[in-house]
């Protein structure tokens, strides 16, 4: 079943010294259910790489930033460990490339879905801890996840942020649902920004919240302002 991971170690900058955690990593429980095969799917790695996750960032942003309450660091760790900022990351490097996925679900566009794009950040988390231990997985953490986080933040509060901003320049701001895709127990919506009349980016979710908020934080970043 191996893949070849020879690129995706340089990638990580790290290699691994038994492949086989990869391989778990990688295996949707979709390709489980449908091989003959005796293998697992990454599930375990997920929960074991959410709650190292949620130890390391916490950890950096305690120490990285002295003068922040605990609600302010709850806000900014909650921006740093969503769907989006996540499946954004793996979604760059090319994870879904690796993804041992169903006829099924790989030709309904499963290795571009944002929910295992972000599940396949933490199952590598969770491999490369089982295989290197905490201080690989803290490096991997912060190569990956722990830079910009300036602009990463501005995740949580996108809408608001973007709202004060175009208010305080007397302008007016909406979301407009461009599209529903998908079956009715897993929709997909996506929405653009307007502005003043003026279409700016769009964002797709699971919810039309989501979808507004990916485009808010897309627009942004586009426009360039700090909030």
């Amino acid at each position: 079943m191996k893949n070849d991971y020879t690129s995706f170690e340089e990638v990580l900058g790290y290699k691994f010294k038994n492949l086989d955690y990869l391989d778990v990593a990688f295996t949707h429980k979709s390709y489980v259910n449908e091989s003959k095969e005796d293998i697992i799917s990454y599930e375990r790695y997920e929960f074991l790489g959410d709650a190292i996750l949620q130890f390391i960032v916490s950890k950096e942003l305690f120490l990285r930033y002295p003068d922040k309450s605990e609600g302010e660091l709850t806000k900014l760790r909650a921006s740093l460990v969503c769907e989006y900022t996540l499946s954004q990351i793996t979604r760059d490097f090319g994870f879904g490339d690796y993804l041992y996925l169903s006829h099924g679900e790989e030709m309904t566009g499963g290795k571009n879905r944002s929910s295992i794009l972000c599940d396949l950040f933490e199952s590598v988390l969770g491999a490369i801890y089982l295989d290197g231990g905490i201080e690989e997985a803290e490096k991997y953490v912060q190569k990956f996840l722990l830079t910009d986080i300036e602009h990463k933040s501005t995740f949580y509060d996108a809408k608001s942020i973007l709202q004060e901003y175009v208010q305080s320049k007397g302008g007016k701001i909406e979301y407009r649902l461009v599209d529903t895709t998908g079956p009715e127990h897993n929709r997909t919506y996506e929405s653009v920004v307007t502005i003043d009349g003026v279409d700016y980016e769009k964002g797709t979710g699971h919810t039309k919240k989501m979808a507004e908020q990916v485009a808010a934080h897309r627009t942004i970043i586009k426009l360039n302002f700090d909030n």
